[in-house]
């Protein structure tokens, strides 16, 4: 969740949104998955939804809860928010990052490539768990390139290798 908040803060950067309210919805979006988890994605599923009504009576937003629950699209919530696109784009692809650079000699994201994650997006039996469609579609509907969106996630998960546990054995 830490690379998806890091990931959600360089996206409202560069789109001159509030990083805090974007980094909310980065950190907390699978809060309850632990509790709540969805392995059959059905449509009646707890998570996000069980989530979204604790933060509701927290008092988050409802920009926020409405770009949590749209990350999870079995839940049929639009993503109509720059928020909510942006959630989703960015949440299935820093674990395909994260798997990425954990195999690799250094284990880290710091000497990571763009280009090496869209090779391993290739290879089904890596990282099975992640939805390649839902990183495709993520980008899409964000309206970028597959390839420079990879990129800047990986640069946002640089700023806080330390932080995520991505930094490895690679000199900074």
């Amino acid at each position: 969740m830490k690379s998806v908040e890091a990931a959600m803060v360089a996206y409202a950067r560069h789109f001159g949104e509030s990083e805090n309210d974007w980094a909310v919805a980065g950190l907390l979006h699978d809060f309850d998955y632990e509790r709540y988890p969805n392995d059959a994605h059905a449509a009646d599923a707890e998570h996000p939804a069980e989530g979204v009504r604790h933060l509701r009576s927290l008092g988050v937003s409802d920009e926020i809860c409405q770009a949590i629950l749209g990350h999870a699209h079995y839940t049929g919530v639009a993503r109509e928010t720059r928020m909510a696109k942006t959630l989703f784009a960015v949440d299935e692809l820093c674990g395909l990052i994260t798997a990425a650079a954990l195999v690799r000699p250094s284990k880290s994201v710091l000497d990571l490539e763009a280009s090496s994650v869209k090779k391993r997006m290739k290879d089904k039996a890596f990282a099975r768990g992640v939805s390649r469609e839902d990183v495709i579609l993520g980008a899409q509907e964000l309206g970028v390139e597959l390839e420079p969106h990879i990129a800047f996630v990986i640069e946002a998960m640089r700023a806080r290798a330390d932080e995520i546990g991505l930094r490895g054995t690679v000199a900074a």
